[in-house]
């Protein structure tokens, strides 16, 4: 069965978007463009989750998804709303570590290039990523807003799981029919790898796995739990029928991110009990420490040995990617251009220097998280559960990414829980400029009201 979709033109890039997803754009156009900013994110989210990435208009040359028309319709209805600021507590250490490995990578790709196909290359990267994360930073401004973000992407999960299970029994893919991804499933070692409207089997479990921890958040809330009970049971089934080690492993992290509450106050202790444990597990092995990931392989057919290999070879060829990154990492060795680990990818598209952004966008967004859960520690349980369950939810993200590089809508649910942690840790950002009172029971939200009321 053939995708239904329209084409134009006549080469191998032609257009590829479906009038059912051009109708749905109109749509969701207008909202962005002109209804009130409570709008936007699930305008925004279900656009983006439920629009195949592969769907495109071929303009001049030029690649326009679907994903960067929402992107730019969005940015020009939010930058229209003139009576709030543009960034909720304003620019802080998390938007300039992001906005640093972005520029980092774009100037590294064009100078080891140095073509003008390059600099258009680069030109979407920036209107995907500073605009995919702009928008969601702009959008999402309080605890409300993180809310509402979650519950998007809960519903959200009820839709693949039900699609996923449908791969699982019927070997084809939904989404598939619309174009912009693949129609039958793939199949490994006689098991369907279920994708959903995902670019990669991987991809949809570990969006499930690294969402998890939001999912039980909602659980927690008296006014959203059987929804929180559904998503989290909708997660679980989007990670198995993938079928993929890097989604268990993600959402295994995101659980014991959720368990090591109890320990929340020694996460120092722990932290150096862990740097010790391992560089006395270097001391014994004979291999590198970084080839413990070729034994986490949990799911048969994964490809962990290839994964150990790829960090290896990555460290030992610093010399070749450390200035520019490398178009030649292909060379490096069997299969090294499959660069399936988000860290080597940043490394070798945009250099040493992007590579530390993007970890210090990691590192900034786990200290700002830690000081404001410090801050509201024994005062207000329930912003404690908050900080908490977005931490797990970025702790779970940075272990996926040692299996894979984000590539399609999974890097908007980064982006997005970035904006969340901001979002969540505005007023311990602004305590640092402004003592400001603890906000009494009234000025807090519904679902933070909600939330006091749950037993821990």
């Amino acid at each position: 069965m053939e995708p239904l979709h329209y084409k134009f033109g006549g080469g191998a890039t032609d257009t590829v978007l479906h009038p059912l997803v051009l109708s749905s754009v109109v749509i969701l156009g207008i909202f962005l463009l002109l209804c009130p900013r409570r709008f936007a994110i699930p305008a925004f989210l279900f656009g983006t989750f439920l629009i195949p990435a592969g769907q495109e208009i071929l303009l001049l040359g030029v690649h326009v998804f679907v994903y960067r028309i929402l992107v730019l319709v969005g940015l020009l209805g939010l930058l229209r709303i003139k009576k709030e600021p543009r960034l909720a507590g304003g620019w802080n250490v998390i938007d300039s570590a992001f906005f640093l490995s972005i520029i980092s990578h774009v100037m590294a790709f064009i100078f080891l290039y140095w073509e003008l196909s390059a600099l258009i290359n680069q030109i979407g990267f920036i209107w995907d990523y500073l605009g995919g994360y702009l928008f969601l930073r702009m959008a999402i401004r309080n605890t409300e807003d993180v809310f509402k973000a979650i519950k998007c992407f809960a519903f959200l999960a009820m839709i693949y799981a039900v699609c996923m299970v449908g791969e699982q029994i019927t070997g084809e893919n939904i989404f598939g029919l619309l174009g912009g991804v693949r129609l039958i499933s793939e199949v490994r070692l006689g098991r369907v790898r279920s994708e959903a409207v995902f670019q990669h089997a991987i991809l949809a479990g570990t969006f499930a796995g690294t969402v998890l921890p939001l999912f039980v958040l909602l659980w927690k809330n008296t006014k959203s739990k059987a929804m929180g009970i559904v998503a989290v049971f909708s997660a679980t089934v989007m990670t198995i029928t993938s079928a993929c080690s890097t989604p268990l492993l993600a959402y295994t992290s995101g659980l014991f991110g959720i368990l090591m509450w109890p320990a929340r106050r020694g996460l120092r202790l722990l932290r150096w009990s862990l740097v010790i444990s391992l560089i006395c597990i270097a001391l014994v092995m004979k291999a590198p420490v970084w080839f413990l990931i070729a034994h986490v392989g949990v799911v048969a057919g994964s490809s962990v040995s290839h994964r150990a290999d790829l960090v290896d070879t990555f460290i030992r060829h610093v010399g070749d990617w450390w200035l520019l990154g490398t178009a030649n990492n292909g060379t490096w060795g069997y299969d090294m251009f499959d660069t399936s680990n988000q860290y080597v990818e940043w490394g070798v598209t945009g250099g040493l220097i992007s590579l530390v952004f993007f970890l210090a966008t990691i590192s900034r967004s786990f200290g700002r998280l830690g000081r404001a859960r410090k801050f509201v520690e024994r005062r207000d349980r329930s912003s404690e559960w908050l900080l908490w369950l977005l931490g797990s939810a970025l702790f779970a993200n940075t272990v996926a990414f040692f299996g894979i590089g984000y590539f399609d809508q999974t890097r908007v649910a980064w982006f997005a829980l970035l904006a969340m942690i901001s979002a969540a840790t505005l007023p311990v950002g602004l305590s640092s400029r402004v003592s400001a009172p603890t906000p009494t029971y009234c000025e807090r939200s519904s679902d933070e009201r909600a939330l006091e009321h749950v037993p821990v």
